[in-house]
C-alpha cells in the first residue's frame, strides 16, 4: 500500500471515529417513553391524560408534532423523553451518616 493510500484511510478511519464519538451522547440523550390514555384537558403548554388511576402532564412547545384531532375524550399515545433541568448535589450520604455517628455520646 502506497503513502497516500494509507494516509487518506488514515483520514477517513479518524473521520468516522470523530463522528462516532460526537453523536454518543445524542443517542444516549434519545431515549423515549410512551404514555397512552384518554385526553383530560389541553392546552398551548401542556397535555393531561389519564394513565391508570393517575392524571399525567406532559408539557408540550410549538415544535410538539401532532397528528390527528387533539381535544378532551381522545385516545392518545405521547411519546417524551426526560430530560434534566438542574442537579444539585446534596453530599456524601456515608459520609453524613458515619460524621453523625461520631457525634453521638456512648451509652
Amino acid at each position: 500500500m502506497t503513502n497516500a493510500k494509507r494516509s487518506m484511510l488514515a483520514s477517513v478511519s479518524a473521520l468516522i471515529f470523530a463522528a462516532a464519538l460526537a453523536a454518543a451522547p445524542a443517542f444516549a440523550a434519545d431515549k423515549t417513553y410512551q404514555a397512552t390514555g384518554p385526553v383530560l384537558e389541553v392546552s398551548d403548554t401542556s397535555i393531561t391524560i389519564q394513565k391508570g388511576k393517575e392524571k399525567w402532564q406532559i408539557a408540550r412547545t410549538k415544535d410538539t408534532k401532532v397528528t390527528g384531532d387533539l381535544k378532551v375524550g381522545t385516545k392518545v399515545t405521547i411519546m417524551y423523553t426526560m430530560t434534566a433541568t438542574s442537579v444539585e448535589a446534596k453530599g456524601d450520604a456515608k459520609a453524613d451518616k458515619a460524621a453523625d455517628k461520631a457525634d453521638k455520646p456512648a451509652k
